[in-house]
């Protein structure tokens, strides 16, 4: 028999915000908009008070733990979203994920679509320099790469019939 844990118990809100800190700035906060390293902290946020509010000295704008991300603007609590991810990373199914997570089926299939494209988004394109390499390529002439010839074969088998 085995027993299952409720993760979103063992998980608080500190920690999943100190984890998406770590994350977002291994170094030190940034501002989202300039970039800029001149950044104070500017309050919490009141409905979740352990998001932490910034200001940016720099181009003074206003912004927090999640501005600018895939995670803002949702109604799940971010421990859902993280769990979601962990799950996503875990290889189950939205409808396993729903069900781990007690959401609907609708719910997850929008939260993974959001964080696939969120993550997507935000991966730098790769930039190849100096002397790139490759192995042997091997490409089949098939009729996808030469219909005409699919064709000429065609109506020679048409032919000889």
């Amino acid at each position: 028999m085995s027993v299952l844990i409720n993760l979103s118990a063992v998980l608080d809100d500190a920690r999943c915000f100190e984890l998406v800190r770590r994350m977002r700035w291994p170094q030190s906060v940034r501002c989202p908009k300039c970039s800029g390293e001149h950044v104070v902290r500017n309050g919490h946020d009141e409905t979740q008070p352990h998001r932490q509010r910034y200001l940016c000295n720099g181009c003074q704008l206003r912004f927090d733990d999640l501005s600018d991300t895939a995670l803002a603007g949702h109604h799940q609590p971010l421990r859902v979203w993280i769990l979601c991810l962990y799950f996503m990373g875990l290889n189950l199914s939205n409808r396993q994920i729903a069900q781990e997570l007690s959401l609907n089926e609708n719910d997850v299939q929008e939260m993974t679509k959001q964080l696939r494209e969120g993550l997507a988004a935000k991966t730098p394109p790769v930039v190849l320099s100096g002397e790139v390499e490759i192995d042997e390529v091997y490409v089949v002439a098939g009729h996808k790469g030469n219909p005409a010839a699919v064709e000429k074969k065609a109506a020679k088998v048409d032919a000889t019939d």
